[in-house]
Protein backbone atom coordinates (compact mmCIF):
# COMPACT_ATOMS: atom_id res chain seq x y z
CA UNK A 1 0.00 0.00 0.00
CA UNK A 2 1.58 3.35 -1.03
CA UNK A 3 2.46 5.83 1.70
CA UNK A 4 0.46 9.07 1.50
CA UNK A 5 2.63 12.16 1.03
CA UNK A 6 3.21 14.40 4.06
CA UNK A 7 1.75 17.91 4.27
CA UNK A 8 3.79 21.05 4.93
CA UNK A 9 1.31 23.72 6.01
CA UNK A 10 2.31 27.39 5.82
CA UNK A 11 -0.25 29.46 7.72
CA UNK A 12 -0.44 33.18 8.24
CA UNK A 13 -1.42 34.21 11.76
CA UNK A 14 -2.46 37.64 10.44
CA UNK A 15 -5.08 36.42 7.90
CA UNK A 16 -8.71 37.47 8.04
CA UNK A 17 -10.30 34.78 10.23
CA UNK A 18 -10.30 35.07 14.02
CA UNK A 19 -9.74 31.30 14.44
CA UNK A 20 -6.06 31.43 13.47
CA UNK A 21 -4.96 29.88 16.81
CA UNK A 22 -7.32 26.94 16.23
CA UNK A 23 -6.02 26.14 12.74
CA UNK A 24 -2.93 24.23 13.80
CA UNK A 25 -4.70 21.81 16.18
CA UNK A 26 -7.50 21.27 13.63
CA UNK A 27 -5.03 20.40 10.87
CA UNK A 28 -3.07 18.06 13.14
CA UNK A 29 -6.25 16.30 14.28
CA UNK A 30 -7.55 15.82 10.74
CA UNK A 31 -4.19 14.50 9.53
CA UNK A 32 -3.88 12.13 12.48
CA UNK A 33 -7.38 10.75 11.80
CA UNK A 34 -6.44 10.20 8.15
CA UNK A 35 -3.07 8.65 9.01
CA UNK A 36 -1.18 11.50 7.34
CA UNK A 37 1.98 13.19 8.55
CA UNK A 38 1.97 16.99 8.64
CA UNK A 39 4.32 19.77 9.67
CA UNK A 40 3.06 23.23 10.61
CA UNK A 41 5.07 26.29 9.53
CA UNK A 42 3.43 29.35 11.14
CA UNK A 43 4.20 32.86 9.85
CA UNK A 44 4.05 35.60 12.47
CA UNK A 45 5.04 38.53 10.24
CA UNK A 46 4.41 39.12 6.51
CA UNK A 47 8.13 39.69 5.86
CA UNK A 48 8.79 36.06 6.82
CA UNK A 49 6.21 34.56 4.46
CA UNK A 50 8.42 34.09 1.37
CA UNK A 51 11.20 32.44 3.39
CA UNK A 52 8.77 30.12 5.14
CA UNK A 53 7.17 29.15 1.81
CA UNK A 54 10.60 28.40 0.36
CA UNK A 55 11.38 26.21 3.38
CA UNK A 56 8.13 24.30 2.87
CA UNK A 57 8.98 23.68 -0.79
CA UNK A 58 12.44 22.35 0.10
CA UNK A 59 11.00 19.97 2.68
CA UNK A 60 8.27 18.81 0.30
CA UNK A 61 10.78 18.11 -2.45
CA UNK A 62 12.85 15.94 -0.13
CA UNK A 63 9.83 13.83 0.88
CA UNK A 64 7.57 14.01 -2.23
CA UNK A 65 5.25 16.00 0.00
CA UNK A 66 2.51 18.58 -0.54
CA UNK A 67 2.87 22.30 0.18
CA UNK A 68 -0.27 23.80 1.71
CA UNK A 69 -1.09 27.51 2.05
CA UNK A 70 -3.54 28.48 4.80
CA UNK A 71 -4.62 32.10 4.70
CA UNK A 72 -6.17 34.74 2.46
CA UNK A 73 -5.48 35.26 -1.24
CA UNK A 74 -2.28 37.18 -0.45
CA UNK A 75 -0.87 34.31 1.61
CA UNK A 76 -1.92 31.76 -1.01
CA UNK A 77 -0.23 33.91 -3.68
CA UNK A 78 3.07 34.04 -1.78
CA UNK A 79 3.18 30.28 -1.26
CA UNK A 80 2.17 29.63 -4.88
CA UNK A 81 5.10 31.82 -5.97
CA UNK A 82 7.45 29.37 -4.23
CA UNK A 83 5.63 26.26 -5.44
CA UNK A 84 5.32 27.18 -9.14
CA UNK A 85 7.91 25.28 -11.16
CA UNK A 86 9.13 23.27 -8.15
CA UNK A 87 7.35 20.05 -9.08
CA UNK A 88 5.45 20.06 -5.76
CA UNK A 89 1.72 19.57 -5.39
CA UNK A 90 -0.19 22.56 -3.96
CA UNK A 91 -3.07 22.65 -1.51
CA UNK A 92 -5.00 25.51 0.09
CA UNK A 93 -6.99 26.10 3.26
CA UNK A 94 -8.80 29.41 2.56
CA UNK A 95 -8.86 31.66 5.63
CA UNK A 96 -9.21 35.19 4.20
CA UNK A 97 -12.04 37.66 3.73
CA UNK A 98 -12.89 37.06 0.06
CA UNK A 99 -11.12 33.76 -0.74
CA UNK A 100 -11.60 34.11 -4.50
CA UNK A 101 -8.97 31.51 -5.36
CA UNK A 102 -10.51 28.82 -3.20
CA UNK A 103 -14.06 29.66 -4.22
CA UNK A 104 -13.42 29.53 -7.97
CA UNK A 105 -11.93 26.05 -7.51
CA UNK A 106 -14.69 24.70 -5.27
CA UNK A 107 -12.62 24.58 -2.07
CA UNK A 108 -14.90 25.23 0.93
CA UNK A 109 -14.28 28.25 3.16
CA UNK A 110 -15.02 26.26 6.31
CA UNK A 111 -11.92 24.54 7.68
CA UNK A 112 -13.42 21.05 8.00
CA UNK A 113 -14.63 21.11 4.40
CA UNK A 114 -11.31 22.42 3.09
CA UNK A 115 -9.44 19.71 5.03
CA UNK A 116 -11.66 17.01 3.52
CA UNK A 117 -10.77 18.27 0.04
CA UNK A 118 -7.07 18.44 0.91
CA UNK A 119 -6.97 14.89 2.30
CA UNK A 120 -9.30 13.16 -0.17
CA UNK A 121 -9.08 14.84 -3.60
CA UNK A 122 -6.42 14.61 -6.32
CA UNK A 123 -4.29 17.37 -7.92
CA UNK A 124 -5.57 19.09 -11.06
CA UNK A 125 -3.53 21.48 -13.25
CA UNK A 126 -4.66 25.12 -12.98
CA UNK A 127 -3.08 27.95 -14.93
CA UNK A 128 -1.34 30.91 -13.32
CA UNK A 129 -0.87 34.54 -14.32
CA UNK A 130 2.50 36.29 -14.26
CA UNK A 131 3.28 39.99 -14.00
CA UNK A 132 7.02 40.49 -14.61
CA UNK A 133 7.55 36.93 -13.29
CA UNK A 134 5.49 37.65 -10.16
CA UNK A 135 2.63 35.17 -9.72
CA UNK A 136 -0.99 36.25 -9.54
CA UNK A 137 -3.79 33.75 -9.04
CA UNK A 138 -6.79 36.10 -8.84
CA UNK A 139 -5.91 39.44 -10.45
CA UNK A 140 -3.25 42.05 -11.12
CA UNK A 141 -3.91 45.71 -11.82
CA UNK A 142 -2.64 49.26 -11.99
CA UNK A 143 -4.17 52.70 -11.60
CA UNK A 144 -7.31 53.13 -9.55
CA UNK A 145 -7.56 49.54 -8.30
CA UNK A 146 -4.26 49.54 -6.33
CA UNK A 147 -5.37 52.81 -4.73
CA UNK A 148 -8.65 51.17 -3.75
CA UNK A 149 -6.71 48.34 -2.11
CA UNK A 150 -4.43 50.70 -0.18
CA UNK A 151 -7.39 52.68 1.12
CA UNK A 152 -9.24 49.48 1.99
CA UNK A 153 -6.29 48.22 4.01
CA UNK A 154 -6.15 51.50 5.93
CA UNK A 155 -9.84 51.19 6.76
CA UNK A 156 -9.38 47.56 7.83
CA UNK A 157 -6.62 48.59 10.23
CA UNK A 158 -9.05 51.02 11.83
CA UNK A 159 -12.41 49.23 11.61
CA UNK A 160 -11.56 45.55 11.16
CA UNK A 161 -11.77 43.10 8.27
CA UNK A 162 -15.19 42.68 6.66
CA UNK A 163 -16.80 43.03 3.27
CA UNK A 164 -18.85 45.99 4.52
CA UNK A 165 -15.68 47.86 5.54
CA UNK A 166 -14.18 47.08 2.12
CA UNK A 167 -17.29 48.49 0.40
CA UNK A 168 -17.25 51.79 2.31
CA UNK A 169 -13.52 52.17 1.74
CA UNK A 170 -14.06 51.73 -1.99
CA UNK A 171 -16.84 54.31 -2.06
CA UNK A 172 -14.67 56.87 -0.31
CA UNK A 173 -11.82 56.29 -2.79
CA UNK A 174 -14.11 56.74 -5.80
CA UNK A 175 -15.67 59.92 -4.43
CA UNK A 176 -12.25 61.44 -3.78
CA UNK A 177 -11.46 61.53 -7.51
CA UNK A 178 -8.70 60.01 -9.61
CA UNK A 179 -6.27 60.60 -12.45
CA UNK A 180 -6.19 58.66 -15.70
CA UNK A 181 -3.10 56.76 -16.78
CA UNK A 182 -1.59 57.29 -20.22
CA UNK A 183 -0.39 53.90 -21.39
CA UNK A 184 1.07 52.20 -24.44
CA UNK A 185 -0.29 48.65 -24.70
CA UNK A 186 1.04 45.95 -26.99
CA UNK A 187 -1.54 43.25 -27.58
CA UNK A 188 -1.35 40.54 -30.27
CA UNK A 189 1.39 42.46 -32.07
CA UNK A 190 -0.56 45.73 -32.25
CA UNK A 191 0.35 48.87 -30.26
CA UNK A 192 -2.43 50.98 -28.71
CA UNK A 193 -2.26 54.37 -26.98
CA UNK A 194 -4.88 54.54 -24.23
CA UNK A 195 -6.07 56.72 -21.36
CA UNK A 196 -7.70 54.83 -18.54
CA UNK A 197 -8.19 55.19 -14.79
CA UNK A 198 -7.35 51.52 -14.32
CA UNK A 199 -6.14 48.41 -16.12
CA UNK A 200 -7.33 45.22 -14.47
CA UNK A 201 -6.13 41.74 -15.46
CA UNK A 202 -8.15 38.84 -14.12
CA UNK A 203 -7.27 35.17 -13.68
CA UNK A 204 -10.38 34.20 -11.72
CA UNK A 205 -13.44 33.06 -13.63
CA UNK A 206 -15.79 33.44 -10.66
CA UNK A 207 -14.82 37.09 -10.19
CA UNK A 208 -15.48 37.79 -13.89
CA UNK A 209 -18.85 36.03 -13.77
CA UNK A 210 -20.00 37.86 -10.66
CA UNK A 211 -19.53 41.30 -12.24
CA UNK A 212 -20.97 40.20 -15.59
CA UNK A 213 -17.89 40.13 -17.82
CA UNK A 214 -17.79 37.51 -20.62
CA UNK A 215 -14.11 36.52 -20.27
CA UNK A 216 -14.75 33.82 -17.64
CA UNK A 217 -14.82 31.17 -20.37
CA UNK A 218 -11.50 32.43 -21.76
CA UNK A 219 -9.97 32.03 -18.28
CA UNK A 220 -11.29 28.46 -18.19
CA UNK A 221 -9.52 27.93 -21.53
CA UNK A 222 -6.16 29.07 -20.13
CA UNK A 223 -6.16 32.78 -21.00
CA UNK A 224 -6.20 35.98 -18.95
CA UNK A 225 -8.89 38.66 -18.99
CA UNK A 226 -8.07 42.34 -19.47
CA UNK A 227 -10.46 45.11 -18.40
CA UNK A 228 -10.00 48.84 -19.05
CA UNK A 229 -12.30 51.76 -18.28
CA UNK A 230 -12.63 54.76 -20.50
CA UNK A 231 -11.96 58.08 -18.68
CA UNK A 232 -15.08 58.89 -16.64
CA UNK A 233 -16.08 61.11 -13.72
CA UNK A 234 -16.56 59.94 -10.15
CA UNK A 235 -20.33 59.58 -10.44
CA UNK A 236 -19.96 57.46 -13.55
CA UNK A 237 -17.48 55.30 -11.64
CA UNK A 238 -20.04 54.83 -8.88
CA UNK A 239 -22.59 53.83 -11.51
CA UNK A 240 -20.13 51.27 -12.87
CA UNK A 241 -19.60 49.94 -9.35
CA UNK A 242 -23.35 49.45 -9.06
CA UNK A 243 -23.46 47.67 -12.41
CA UNK A 244 -20.73 45.32 -11.23
CA UNK A 245 -22.63 44.61 -8.02
CA UNK A 246 -25.63 43.53 -10.12
CA UNK A 247 -23.52 41.48 -12.55
CA UNK A 248 -23.98 43.90 -15.47
CA UNK A 249 -20.53 45.45 -15.93
CA UNK A 250 -20.05 43.89 -19.36
CA UNK A 251 -23.04 45.86 -20.69
CA UNK A 252 -21.49 49.27 -19.90
CA UNK A 253 -20.19 51.33 -22.84
CA UNK A 254 -17.34 52.68 -20.67
CA UNK A 255 -15.84 49.18 -20.20
CA UNK A 256 -13.50 47.46 -22.64
CA UNK A 257 -12.73 43.80 -21.92
CA UNK A 258 -10.65 41.28 -23.85
CA UNK A 259 -8.89 37.92 -23.50
CA UNK A 260 -5.17 37.40 -24.07
CA UNK A 261 -2.11 35.30 -23.28
CA UNK A 262 0.52 38.08 -23.38
CA UNK A 263 0.24 41.82 -22.84
CA UNK A 264 2.98 44.47 -22.51
CA UNK A 265 2.33 47.87 -20.88
CA UNK A 266 4.50 51.00 -20.72
CA UNK A 267 3.68 54.48 -19.42
CA UNK A 268 3.59 57.46 -21.77
CA UNK A 269 4.51 59.92 -19.01
CA UNK A 270 7.98 61.39 -19.58
CA UNK A 271 10.65 59.70 -17.46
CA UNK A 272 8.32 57.10 -15.95
CA UNK A 273 10.31 54.04 -14.96
CA UNK A 274 7.88 52.21 -12.71
CA UNK A 275 4.20 52.01 -11.80
CA UNK A 276 2.26 51.06 -8.69
CA UNK A 277 0.56 47.70 -9.19
CA UNK A 278 -1.47 45.24 -7.16
CA UNK A 279 -1.22 41.45 -7.35
CA UNK A 280 -3.80 39.43 -5.41
CA UNK A 281 -4.34 42.31 -3.01
CA UNK A 282 -0.66 43.13 -2.39
CA UNK A 283 0.41 46.61 -3.56
CA UNK A 284 3.97 47.33 -4.76
CA UNK A 285 5.98 49.31 -7.32
CA UNK A 286 7.24 47.49 -10.43
CA UNK A 287 9.69 48.57 -13.13
CA UNK A 288 8.46 49.21 -16.66
CA UNK A 289 7.61 47.64 -19.00
CA UNK A 290 4.93 45.55 -17.31
CA UNK A 291 4.54 42.15 -18.94
CA UNK A 292 1.40 40.14 -18.22
CA UNK A 293 1.43 36.51 -19.34
CA UNK A 294 0.11 33.03 -18.68
CA UNK A 295 2.78 31.04 -16.84
CA UNK A 296 4.30 28.27 -18.98
CA UNK A 297 3.71 25.72 -16.19
CA UNK A 298 0.49 25.13 -14.23
CA UNK A 299 0.07 24.64 -10.51
CA UNK A 300 -0.95 21.11 -9.55
CA UNK A 301 -3.76 22.08 -7.17
CA UNK A 302 -5.68 19.65 -4.97
CA UNK A 303 -9.31 20.50 -5.64
CA UNK A 304 -12.65 18.80 -6.37
CA UNK A 305 -13.19 17.85 -10.00
CA UNK A 306 -15.69 19.75 -12.12
CA UNK A 307 -17.05 23.27 -11.83
CA UNK A 308 -17.30 24.86 -8.40
CA UNK A 309 -20.88 24.99 -7.01
CA UNK A 310 -20.71 28.78 -6.56
CA UNK A 311 -19.83 29.22 -10.24
CA UNK A 312 -22.78 27.04 -11.27
CA UNK A 313 -25.07 29.19 -9.14
CA UNK A 314 -23.77 32.42 -10.69
CA UNK A 315 -24.17 31.02 -14.20
CA UNK A 316 -27.68 29.78 -13.46
CA UNK A 317 -28.68 33.19 -12.10
CA UNK A 318 -27.27 34.92 -15.19
CA UNK A 319 -29.14 32.52 -17.48
CA UNK A 320 -32.34 33.22 -15.56
CA UNK A 321 -31.86 36.97 -15.95
CA UNK A 322 -31.37 36.55 -19.71
CA UNK A 323 -34.56 34.52 -19.99
CA UNK A 324 -36.46 37.17 -18.02
CA UNK A 325 -35.14 39.95 -20.28
CA UNK A 326 -36.10 37.96 -23.39
CA UNK A 327 -39.62 37.47 -22.05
Amino acid sequence: MPISPPLFVVFNRASGHSDRDELGPAVEAACAAAGRRCELLPVNHPRDLAAKAGDAVRRARDTQGIVVAAGGDGTINAVAQAVLGSGCTFGVLPRGTFNYFGRTHGIPADLDGALRVLLQEQPVPVHVGLLNERVFLVNASLGLYPQLLEDREAWKQQFGRSRLVALFAGLKTLLRGHRSLRLSIELAGALQQVRTPTLFVGNNALQMEQVGLPQARAIDDGQLAGVMLRPVGRWSLLALLARGAFGQLGEADQVQSFAFERLTVTARAFGARRLKVATDGEVLWMPLPLRFAVAPQPLMLIRPTGMAPERREVQAAAAGDMEADAA
